[in-house]
C-alpha cells in the first residue's frame, strides 16, 4: 500500500463518478493512457482488479475490492484537499500566533497591530500573554515585545526609544521642564525595582534627585490614581503617559527632565534560526509600522 499515490486513488474515483476512462481522462485534464497506468499502478498496489472492464460504450463496474478501495480512497482525498486548504490558509496567514507583551505596549502598539491583523487576515488566532520577567524568555511564543535586549538565541528590531516624563499633579510644578534637582526628598509613586526601574532612579540620583518612594506598583492606572489623590508624583515612560492619556487629563500635569534620563528601548524579538510563519512575518512588518507612526517622542 505505499506505493499508492492519490493521484492513483484521484483518477480511480473520477472513472468510477464518470463511468468511463475517456471521461474521466478529460475532466482530469489527463490522456485516457495516463489514467489507464494509473489505474494498473492502482491495481499492482492493492493486489487485484478495482474495475470490470466490459469494453464498448458499457460503464466500467467497481469491483467488491475496488469498492473498498473507493470509500477510504474518497476519505483520503477529501483529508488531502483539507491539507491543501490548512496550508494555503497558513500561507495566507491564517494561521495562529503568540505573542508576549507588557502593559505600555498593551495600551499603545499592540492594539495596532492586532486590528491590522485581524483586518487582512479574518481567520487568524491570535493569543496574547502579559508578563514582564526580569529574566524574559522566548520560549514558545513567536514574538515577544520588552522594554530592553532579550538575551539567548533571538533576533530583534528596536521599534522605539521610550523617554521618561514628569507626571504631576496640575500646578505642582511651574509649567515646561523640571531639574532633576528639583525632585531631591519629594515625594514619589513608581513602579517595582525590576526591568528598567533600577537604572531609571539611578539616572534620577546622578541627577541630584533622591525623592522619597511611598508607593510601588506595577499598575499604570494605580500610580496615577495617586498622583491625583496628590500622594507624590511619578516618573513614567512616554508610552505609560500616552496610554493612559495623562495629557487630556486636567488634573495631571506632564513635563520634560533636565537633564534627561536616558530613555528605555522598545524592542520585538522573535526566535533565532526559526522559521517565522507569514502571520508572524507580517506581525513584525505591522509593529515596525505603527511604532513609526507614533512619531518621536523624544
Amino acid at each position: 500500500m505505499r506505493d499508492v499515490e492519490l493521484r492513483h486513488l484521484a483518477a480511480f474515483a473520477a472513472i468510477a463518478e464518470e463511468g468511463s476512462f475517456g471521461r474521466a481522462a478529460a475532466r482530469l485534464g489527463y490522456t485516457q493512457s495516463t489514467v489507464s497506468q494509473q489505474v494498473a499502478a492502482l491495481e499492482k498496489a492493492v493486489g487485484g482488479p478495482v474495475f470490470d472492464r466490459p469494453g464498448g460504450p458499457r460503464p466500467a463496474r467497481v469491483t467488491p475490492l475496488g469498492a473498498l478501495v473507493l470509500e477510504r480512497g474518497r476519505e483520503l482525498l477529501a483529508r488531502s484537499a483539507d491539507l491543501s486548504d490548512a496550508v494555503e490558509r497558513f500561507k495566507a496567514g491564517e494561521g495562529r500566533i503568540d505573542i508576549g507583551t507588557f502593559q505600555s505596549v498593551s495600551s499603545v502598539i499592540l492594539p495596532s497591530v492586532v486590528r491590522r491583523l485581524r483586518d487582512e487576515h479574518p481567520g487568524c488566532d491570535i493569543r496574547l500573554s502579559e508578563e514582564e520577567p526580569d529574566t524574559p524568555q522566548i520560549g514558545q511564543l513567536d514574538l515577544l515585545f520588552y522594554d530592553g535586549r532579550v538575551d539567548g538565541e533571538v533576533e530583534r528590531v528596536k521599534l522605539l526609544d521610550d523617554p521618561y516624563l514628569l507626571v504631576a499633579g496640575a500646578g505642582d510644578f511651574p509649567e515646561g521642564p523640571v531639574r532633576l534637582a528639583r525632585l531631591d526628598r519629594v515625594p514619589m509613586v513608581a513602579w517595582p525595582l525590576d526591568c528598567d526601574q533600577p537604572e531609571m532612579e539611578e539616572a534620577l540620583a546622578r541627577g541630584g534627585a533622591h525623592p522619597r518612594i511611598v508607593f510601588r506598583t506595577a499598575v499604570n492606572d494605580a500610580l496615577l490614581s495617586m498622583v491625583r489623590a496628590g500622594l507624590g508624583c511619578a516618573v513614567l515612560p512616554w508610552l505609560a503617559v500616552r496610554g493612559a492619556n495623562v495629557e487630556s487629563d486636567p488634573t495631571l500635569s506632564v513635563h520634560e527632565l533636565q537633564p534627561a534620563v536616558p530613555a528605555r528601548e522598545i524592542h520585538l524579538h522573535w526566535p533565532a534560526g526559526r522559521t517565522l510563519s507569514p502571520l508572524a512575518t507580517r506581525a513584525i512588518e505591522i509593529a515596525v509600522d505603527v511604532a513609526a507612526e507614533l512619531g518621536d517622542p523624544s
